[in-house]
């Protein structure tokens, strides 16, 4: 069975003298457990989609389902890790990871204890009661991974979320987001501008084009690629390939767009 649905969704946005068309007739299935990653020009309404994704706006028209239920029901069941990391700078570490648990009435010794493990296994032991202004970009990005992940979410929507880091620790994240969700067999969306992020974080790449947005190519990651580490994707020579395939036909949207 399908775990996350989109079925004819469309998106218009409307102002007092234009109605801008987003989105048009997006239907598309992701299995449990499937990494899908959306790419496509600007204005291709990516972003657009995560939102729907997220129960965040309502489609025009169309509907979302997971696991058959419609998202709306299903908030608490979704995790969103941007670009931003948005923690409090004034909560510790610590608090900033158990805000989501502690809002819901959550918080329990367990969930400490499993919130202190990922710490450890994400190289940040010890920073508990730090404040966000005294860590790394790419270390706040790993809080709020963890953060994210303490909800025990079904369904991961990430947009961009490694955008704003330098590109040595974008890589090293990419491998550890990558080992993470895998090993807590989640199903993820990544919204991304980068090919070669998509190709090795994915199983399948959709690839939209524009005016109005809409699916206009699926890429299967090859399987001499699929359950590698992000890096060794990268280092592989089936990687340069693939890249180009998807580079080309993003090049002739773009020319269309011009």
């Amino acid at each position: 069975m399908n775990f996350l649905t989109l079925d004819s969704v469309h998106h218009t946005y409307f102002s007092p003298k234009t109605a801008t068309h987003a989105l048009s007739d997006i239907s598309l299935a992701v299995k449990e457990g499937e990494f899908v990653s959306f790419i496509g020009p600007s204005g291709c309404g990516k972003t657009t989609l995560l939102s729907i994704i997220a129960g965040l706006i309502q489609p025009t028209g169309g509907t979302v389902s997971l696991n058959g239920q419609p998202i709306r029901n299903m908030k608490k069941k979704l995790g969103y890790m941007l670009q931003q990391d948005y923690l409090f700078p004034w909560k510790t570490i610590e608090e900033n990871i158990f805000l989501g648990l502690t809002i819901t009435g959550n918080l329990s010794e367990e969930k400490r204890k499993e919130a202190r493990a990922l710490l450890v296994e994400m190289g940040l032991e010890g920073v508990e009661s730090s404040y966000p202004r005294e860590l790394s970009g790419g270390m706040r990005q790993r809080v709020a991974l963890i953060r994210t992940l303490i909800t025990e979410p079904q369904l991961l929507l990430l947009d961009e979320p490694f955008s704003a880091l330098d590109y040595q620790t974008k890589l090293k994240l990419e491998d550890l987001v990558f080992s993470t969700l895998k090993s807590f067999g989640k199903t993820a969306v990544l919204v991304t501008h980068d090919i070669g992020e998509a190709i090795a974080m994915c199983d399948r790449i959709i690839l939209f084009g524009t005016k109005p947005g809409r699916i206009h190519t699926i890429f299967d990651v090859p399987d001499s690629l699929r359950g590698l580490m992000p890096f060794e994707v990268r280092n592989h020579e089936d990687f340069p390939g693939f890249f180009q395939t998807i580079w080309k036909e993003l090049e002739k949207l773009e020319s269309r767009n011009h």
